[in-house]
Parts: C-alpha cells; structure tokens; sequence
C-alpha cells in the first residue's frame, strides 16, 4: 500500500509511535516504541520476551499510530497504519536496521544495545492506513 508523502514525513520524524498488538484471549496491548522508517515499512526493536513480540509471534496483525498532539485541536494530526509485522531476529537487514535506530536514537547503544539473540526489530508492513489532520 502507498502512503501519502505527509503520512511518511510524520513517521520519519516521529521519536515515539504506540504498537497495538492483541493476546492469545483477544486482550488489546498497546505500548509505545522509538520507530525508523516511513515508505513501505516501520521497524522498530524489542527485547526478545517482551508482551507485544510474544503476541506477533502469534498473531502478525499489528496496529501503529502516529501523532502530534497540540493545544490547538486544529493543529493535531497523526496516522494509524494497520499491517503485518514480521520478526528479525539476526541478518542483514537487522544489523541495517539497527544501525538506523542507532543513529536516530543515540541512546539505544548504550542504555539498550539492540543485540542479537537479545533483541529482535519488528518489521511492520503497512496494509490499510487512517490519517487526520494531513
């Protein structure tokens, strides 16, 4: 799916987004996360055990939201991307992706080292999308 270029500027900026995943019982969880990406996919890291990686690993549908909140209402806009996530767990693609949260958050080396066998980087490929305010 092809997202307007203000929906894939919002998302290249953003330093936080919030993964909505779901539990075996059909429970909701939501978390936020520190995104890279914008086109065609959004990663993002997590630790191997965390709640919303043993939830994709059952269920791959995934919501992700995106938005600028401020005082002025008619300011606000964000985006919701529906979609599939996929988990790198090592690789090539890993190690670029890794390198990108590295460079857009310097404080992953030391304060969460995003390490294989540790970490995984979600890949999350968007399939329908709701945007206000774009």
């Amino acid at each position: 799916m092809k997202l307007k270029k203000t929906a894939i500027d919002l998302i290249a900026l953003a330093r936080v987004c919030h993964v909505s995943t779901v539990d075996r019982a059909g429970t909701p969880h939501s978390v936020p996360v520190s995104p890279v990406g914008g086109g065609e996919r959004i990663f993002f890291a997590s630790g191997k055990g965390a709640k919303k990686v043993r939830n994709l690993r059952r269920n791959r549908k995934v919501a992700v939201v995106f938005d600028d909140y401020t005082e002025a209402w008619s300011a606000r806009r964000g985006v919701m991307i529906q979609g599939e996530a996929k988990i790198l767990e090592r690789g090539p693609i890993f190690n670029k992706i890794r390198r990108l949260l590295y460079e857009k958050f310097p404080q992953y080396a030391k304060e969460l080292p995003v390490e294989e066998g540790k970490a995984v980087i979600v890949e999350v490929t968007p399939r329908r999308s709701f945007s206000w305010g774009l």
